[in-house]
């Protein structure tokens, strides 16, 4: 791409199967790439070792992203290594599934932390530098079930739409500093999250997607470096939807 800077990007869950295509493609793009995850320990170095084995070179950060506080300390720990944040993917998210009438407290407060307050946590440490610096990128992963629904899901749905508001007011707040926010809201795709699927229910899902097959992360990573490029200033606010046609809108 003809208008690449090179910037900073810091991704979270940027182990997992978008994670990873996330921080991959914008290395390709020359930028400096942080990843936040909540692996850390032997589990984090071996995924580093087998990045930097074809490679992509990153910084990992553990971090449990429901934490307000860890998050904060996350962020003096890329200060302290002479970072700063220009590009933030929100990305961390975890499932809970079971139907609404089954579903307890604690599953649904967990999903919420994770994949919505995250939103805030992580947000909340960054905006200003991007602000005082007048460029910023951020993108927030939500999902076609945030628009769609799903059965089973009402924690992660309302979590996943809760996401796009939060978008929409925060890019209102500070388009005028050079800074975009947008939503991206992949359908499902070929990671382990939902290889761990049950046969039969993958079966339904497959046969609800006109393209008939999975996406695959890459393809959404693309779709996210053109949101974080230079040729993305004019686009906020924004939910974009990649999910094979399976909910159109």
């Amino acid at each position: 791409m003809s208008d690449v800077q090179r910037r900073t990007l810091l991704v979270t869950g940027g182990m997992g199967g978008l994670g990873t295509a996330v921080a991959r493609v914008h290395h390709d793009r020359g930028h400096t790439v942080l990843v936040a995850d909540a692996a850390g320990g032997e589990a984090a170095q071996a995924w580093l070792d087998a990045q930097a084995a074809e490679g992509y070179r990153f910084a990992a950060y553990q971090v449990d992203v429901s934490d307000y506080e860890a998050c904060g300390r996350m962020a003096e720990r890329i200060a302290a290594d002479g970072h700063h944040v220009d590009i933030l993917v929100n990305n961390a998210g975890i499932t809970r599934d079971r139907t609404f009438r089954k579903m307890d407290k604690g599953g649904w407060d967990a999903v919420l932390r994770t994949n919505l307050d995250s939103m805030f946590n992580v947000t909340r440490y960054f905006i200003d530098g991007m602000v005082e610096r007048g460029w910023g990128r951020i993108v927030n992963i939500s999902s076609v079930n945030g628009s769609k629904g799903q059965f089973g899901q009402t924690n992660y749905s309302a979590a996943k739409a809760g996401i796009h508001g939060f978008t929409k007011a925060l890019a209102q707040e500070v388009a005028r500093k050079g800074v975009t926010v947008n939503t991206v809201s992949p359908g499902y795709m070929d990671t382990p999250m939902v290889g761990a699927v049950p046969e039969e229910a993958m079966a339904q899902i497959l046969a609800a997607i006109p393209v008939g097959r999975l996406g695959k992360p890459e393809e959404v990573a693309e779709l996210i470096a053109f949101i974080t490029s230079e040729s993305g200033a004019f686009m906020t606010g924004s939910n974009v939807a990649m999910n094979g046609g399976q909910h159109m809108y």
